[in-house]
Parts: C-alpha cells; structure tokens; sequence
C-alpha cells in the first residue's frame, strides 16, 4: 500500500498542471474491488481511532482542500462512515464573520484543533487565506506572502503538542468539474448545491492552480505534509484518503491505556 506516489515532497516543486487528475481503470483492482476495500480500511481505522481515544495523549488533523466539487463533501462522508461520531470533529470553514475578521486570521482556526484523542477535520482551513484571499486580491502580496511562514509555524506548534497533521489537496480536472456542475443543474435534487457565483471561481482556475502550486510547495514539511490525490474519480479519490490514513494511524500507533488494577480480581455485584 504505497501512498508516496501522492505525496508532495517538502522542498520539491509542484505543478499542478502535471499532476494526474485519475488513476487507470485497474487502479485498486477496479471499482468494484476497491470499494470493498475501502470498507475493510473502514474497520480498521474504526479500531484505531477507538485505541487514539482512549488512549488520549494525541491527535489527528486532517486537512482538505480543493476547488468547488471535488469532493470534500464527499470524502469525509464515504471514508468517516464507519468510524464513531463521538471521536471525530468536522469544520467547515465559511466566509469569515465580523468576530473572526476583528482578529489575526489564525484565531478562529485554531479554536477548533481537535482535542487529544479526537481526530479533526478541516473542510477548507486556513489556506483560503493563501488561496481566496490570494486570487482575489483581498490583502496585498506582501501580506499573503507572509502568511506560509506563520502556517509552517502553526503547524509545527500542533505537531510539537502531539498534533499530526495530514492534508490533501483533492485534485480534479477543469474538465471533470464541468461535468459536475452541469449534473448539480440537470438534477433538480442537486439544484440546491449549485451557486451561480461557482462559475466566477471556475473563470478564475489557472490563478487557483498557482496559489495552490505556492501553497503545496511552500507548506509541505515532514510534520504536516500535503497529499495531492486525483479525484476525478470519486472511487479512486476515497481509496487514495483512507490508504493515506491508515497508514498514518498505523504509523502513530495509538495504544489502550494500561490499568492499575487486576480486572480478574474485581466482582461486580
């Protein structure tokens, strides 16, 4: 289960433009079968967030990121379905109140790390403020441009507390996400997902791939690093995530906590 394939090296450079948007058709043995074994990675990361929580001392941040339809949404859904609700907390980043404007764009992200124990995950993060902010010319380049080194920073905080970090640039094609909002307007079950203001963020695609070429070289480290995962294919997109989080888990090892007591020598009346 090599998952390196996707990785961005820290240091290395990133194009976007070069990067596969789809895996071939026998990727994971095909639909079918990677399907089931997205449900046996399923089991076994239920098993380790059960050993993460209570366990206690660490947690597990992850990060996603990507253009309008590639499959946030969809992603935690189909991945997160067998784990416990109880052990997982999900934020949606939106545009940013009155509350959270009056202070450093770092504040309202930082409220909702997740807890030792706890895995979190970000459904957008603070990189809208290198990516929308960028695009848009909401702050001046001399301020977004500074902003990689303080998220390095704050990451390398989280990490240093026990923190670890993924994140995943879910990458689809200009292509594939025509296909997706003209199916959100063909089905009137969609029609509410679609916002005619997608349509100005798509006319500005190629400014976003370079903020995300910024974002994916500068920000990648061996603390918090950045997986760039073809998601044109929603099958393949979801295998890609939770090979990525097995292993992670794998890799942390999270244990039950031992006991101080002889569990044989206990009655319970």
């Amino acid at each position: 289960m090599d998952v390196s394939k996707y990785l961005v090296k820290p240091g290395a450079a990133f194009d976007p433009a070069a990067w596969p948007t789809r895996e071939g058709d026998g990727f994971g043995g095909g639909k079918k079968a990677a399907r089931k074994e997205l449900r046996e990675i399923g089991g076994k990361l239920g098993e380790l967030q059960a050993r993460l929580y209570a366990e206690g001392r660490r947690a597990l941040l992850i990060v996603l990121q990507g253009m309008d339809t590639a499959g946030k949404d969809g992603t935690i859904r189909h991945v997160f379905s067998m784990v416990n609700p109880q052990g997982v907390r999900v934020t949606s980043f939106k545009k940013p109140t009155h509350l959270e404007l009056a202070h450093d764009y770092l504040w309202r992200v930082h409220a909702h790390t997740p807890a030792r124990g706890e895995i979190g995950i970000f459904n957008r993060s603070h990189y809208e403020d290198v990516l929308v902010v960028r695009v848009h010319d909401l702050v001046p380049p001399e301020v977004w441009g500074r902003r990689y080194e303080h998220i390095n920073a704050f990451e390398k905080l989280l990490a240093d507390e026990g923190t670890r970090i993924v994140k995943f640039f879910l990458h689809i094609s200009r292509e594939e996400q025509k296909k997706r909002l003209e199916a959100r307007l063909q089905n009137p079950r969609k029609n509410w997902k679609f916002n005619p203001a997608d349509l100005e963020e798509r006319a500005l695609w190629d400014s976003y791939m370079e903020a995300y070429r910024a974002a994916l070289e500068q920000t990648s480290s061996a603390y918090a690093p950045w997986y760039a995962v073809p998601a044109d294919r929603k099958w393949q997109r979801n295998l890609i995530v939770a090979r990525v989080l097995l292993q992670t888990l794998e890799e942390m090892d999270p244990q039950y906590p031992k006991i101080d007591f002889d569990p044989g020598a206990i009655h319970v009346d």
